[in-house]
């Protein structure tokens, strides 16, 4: 019977090495790619970027994003294109915002508070026909929203895209804050109860505090819909000095026959910076509520 040489068993020392290397091997092949993705989605934002200080004749013949020629006038001549100058569309987009981030903040939170921490007759029914709103498409409720505010001479008002913010008709946003309020522990109501707190009390006093993470959440979402929303505010606002934003930058098309598209590019990047900051900034809250709202 021959015995096994010592040079055929493996080495003890080599088993974790190779074991280490696979696990790092598949680690960057998947950074890799995550990386490569992540450059294929933020090409046509650079892109938009180098365009908006090239000359219009260099824009769609360079696709390179360094230019090789620039010119940064684009910037004071798309401020200045319009009937009105684009700081009057971005405080229309800014007086929308406000009030749409107001709205949803107390007006789904409230309806969050009752469906998640209150008992009432027909709480299961009422949440139910709530969800449903979330199958329903918005276009079909813009014909008869246009006739309803149409009939009380709401339309080139701002009303219109604020109002319906105060009357909880974000179906998304009540939904996840009562994910939120249902994680936090119904001890907290019972004690407020003892200490004599009522249900705004417990509301404003005890939920509120503790729910910054839902409500950042919500914050950011209403801003970056509400200051990208294109089709309501197209449909309400007709008149030049109460345009927003995103349809004036419409306006640049059609004003210039397509020719000053280093104007388009310019306010373009100029309506996006406010997104940017926002989330920039609340970043940290928005992470920390989608993980909390999705606990239960």
């Amino acid at each position: 019977m021959t015995r096994p040489r010592v040079e055929d068993a493996p080495s003890p020392a080599r088993a974790p090495r190779r074991r280490t290397r696979v696990p790092r091997v598949r680690a960057l092949i998947r950074h890799a790619l995550l990386i490569a993705a992540g450059l294929v989605m933020v090409y046509p934002l650079l892109w938009m970027i180098a365009s908006s200080i090239k000359p219009d004749a260099l824009i769609f013949r360079e696709p390179s994003l360094l230019p090789t020629e620039t010119d940064f006038g684009h910037y004071a001549d798309g401020w200045n294109a319009l009937s009105h100058p684009f700081g009057v569309y971005l405080m229309n987009s800014a007086v929308v915002v406000l009030g749409a981030l107001l709205g949803n903040l107390v007006s789904c939170s409230m309806a969050a508070y009752a469906f998640a921490r209150l008992k009432f007759r027909g709480r299961a029914f009422f949440f139910g026909m709530m969800m449903l709103t979330l199958m329903v498409p918005i276009y079909v409720l813009i014909i008869p929203q246009y006739v309803m505010f149409s009939k009380i001479e709401w339309v080139n008002t701002f009303l219109p895209l604020i109002v319906p913010k105060f009357l909880a008709t974000d179906a998304f946003f009540i939904f996840l804050m009562i994910q939120f309020f249902r994680s936090l522990p119904t001890e907290l109501d019972e004690a407020a109860k003892i200490d004599g707190a009522g249900y705004w009390r417990i509301y404003f006093r005890i939920l509120l505090p503790i729910s910054l993470p839902a409500l950042a959440t919500t914050a950011i979402f209403t801003f970056i819909w509400t200051w990208n929303d294109f089709l309501g505010q197209l449909i309400y606002l007709t008149k030049p000095e109460l345009q927003t934003a995103p349809v004036a930058l419409r306006n640049y098309v059609d004003a210039t026959s397509g020719a000053s598209w280093g104007s388009l590019f310019a306010m373009s990047v100029v309506t996006l910076i406010p997104v940017f900051i926002v989330f920039l900034v609340g970043q940290r809250y928005l992470v920390k509520g989608i993980a909390t709202t999705g606990m239960k």
